[in-house]
């Protein structure tokens, strides 16, 4: 986030503030008990995670949020991202963070969750726009904007979320059914013994049938790593749900990219 952005905020307004708490160090959570003499967020909260690698603007906006009665946290990069997203309520999405690109996550935790994502970012032109929409945000606010404005669109947002029916626990791809809820894949009615981590890609690639999942994406959401990717991991689990699943034709090879389920 700018510095201009910063400027903007209108938590930053205010006369009767304490002293402003020490930065914390990029990447680390910011509990929403850690605002300086601030009382801890009410029982059932909306919990926000703030995806910022600006330490001093991830800062500012959480202690704004806090303020205004949400329990707020940041990560500073996207595999922090998609590793805290599911303890998330909303989530305000960075596009410009050090180890992945934002678009990327948002597409990972659309792949797997329906958690709304408001991407807040300097990218301003009308291709970013529909890109980040495309991408699976619920909104897209372009730096600077005004902390008031940001609040009004969360509090949209929750609504259309809170109007909309929960998603599907059950994913059907011809023969192949995932149960996400029981963790249990069946393949012509018949149970697919796999392990947590098949599974877990399994479903992954199950989510969108069509799209070709990136190899990083792939390492971040099911091994949380996103430096491992020249390593067997992925090859050696896609080989062993082939094998599983019966055919080789189940997960399609895109070769200097990733995967993608097919459908022999």
């Amino acid at each position: 986030m700018n510095r201009q952005a910063v400027d903007l905020l209108d938590v930053r307004s205010q006369r009767n503030l304490p002293h402003r708490p020490t930065i914390p160090h990029p990447g680390r959570p910011v509990a929403a008990h850690a605002a300086t003499n601030h009382p801890g967020p009410p029982a059932g909260a909306l919990r926000v995670l703030v995806v910022e690698n600006d330490a001093r603007a991830a800062d500012s906006l959480v202690q704004g949020l806090l303020r205004q009665g949400y329990a707020a946290q940041s990560v500073a990069t996207g595999t922090k991202a998609l590793q805290a997203h599911r303890d998330a309520d909303l989530l305000l999405l960075d596009l410009d963070l050090p180890d992945l690109d934002g678009l990327e996550v948002c597409r990972g935790i659309r792949a797997v969750c329906d958690t709304p994502v408001i991407a807040v970012t300097a990218r301003g032109s009308e291709l970013d726009r529909v890109l980040g929409l495309q991408a699976g945000s619920d909104d897209y606010l372009v730096k600077p904007y005004g902390f008031r404005e940001l609040l009004a669109r969360m509090e949209a947002v929750m609504r259309r979320v809170r109007q909309q029916p929960a998603s599907a626990q059950v994913i059907t791809h011809g023969p192949l059914r995932i149960d996400v809820g029981t963790r249990v894949a069946t393949l012509d009615g018949e149970p697919v013994d796999l392990t947590r981590k098949e599974f877990d890609l399994l479903h992954l690639l199950a989510s969108q049938p069509g799209t070709v999942m990136p190899r990083r994406q792939l390492m971040a959401q099911v091994w949380d790593d996103t430096w491992s990717h020249r390593g067997r991991t992925i090859d050696t689990h896609v080989s062993s749900l082939r094998g599983k699943l019966g055919s080789s034709g189940w997960i399609i090879t895109v070769r200097g990219v990733g995967f993608r389920l097919g459908h022999p």
